[in-house]
């Protein structure tokens, strides 16, 4: 059996794993049960009352957390050459097209988003068994898909994220650090809650918001009251 180190145990011993926390006071518990000797993620994970194997429920969106990720996110901007100065000026950290495609067919993947022109989706039709899994694929339900390509960076660039249900009906999202201030850590928790609560499918029943947890990279999960958002 591993033993638990003493930073784990000291964390562990400040939180009851039975108890709910309102979304304030997770947001500040979630830094004390830190133990990391980096500035980890701090991830929400939402249940929801909805089945992903039907269409009208598969719950996929995007956000834009009002303070951001905390996270430096690699953009690659897969465009052509007349919007390749527009990318560079929004700070895109890659651009091209071609080059990067070869790239990518040869294993890498080093971004965390991709964006792209409509035009530009043919040629990486090829690459979705590659980009799918990974969750790279260019998507304009996301926002990844745009003629407004400087707009999208930038967004991106400030904290907008996008999130899907998984098949179990969780929707799992980092939304931010733990070297942010608690109200900033609840502020952004709370926009992504709101979000979903605004996308319920009108096929859905029961409960809806079933469960919240909040935790930092390697921290124990902090059990939320819904009721407290």
């Amino acid at each position: 059996m591993a033993r638990i180190s003493k930073k784990r145990k000291a964390a562990l011993a400040k939180y009851d794993k039975n108890k709910t926390y309102t979304l304030e006071e997770a947001s500040k518990l979630v830094k004390e049960l830190s133990y990391e000797n980096f500035d980890a993620s701090v991830d929400l994970a939402v249940r929801l009352g909805v089945d992903p194997r039907k269409a009208d429920q598969m719950i996929r969106g995007v956000v834009s957390l009002p303070h951001g990720t905390g996270k430096d996110v690699r953009v690659l901007a897969l465009v052509p050459p007349e919007k390749e100065d527009e990318a560079k000026e929004a700070g895109a950290d890659y651009v091209g097209m071609d080059e990067y495609i070869e790239k990518i067919k040869k294993g890498w993947t080093d971004v965390d988003v991709i964006i792209t022109t409509p035009a530009m989706m043919r040629k990486l039709g090829p690459l979705g068994r590659i980009l799918g899994p990974r969750g790279l694929m260019p998507n304009p339900k996301t926002g990844t898909v745009t003629m407004e390509v400087g707009k999208a960076i930038k967004e991106v660039k400030a904290g907008k994220i996008d999130f899907r249900v998984d098949k179990k009906g969780i929707v799992h999202a980092s939304i931010g650090k733990v070297s942010f201030d608690p109200v900033k850590i609840k502020e952004n928790a709370e926009e992504l809650i709101h979000t979903l609560i605004k996308m319920k499918p009108s096929s859905a029943k029961g409960t809806y918001v079933k469960s919240i947890a909040m935790s930092s990279t390697m921290g124990p999960g902090i059990k939320i009251d819904t009721k407290s958002v």
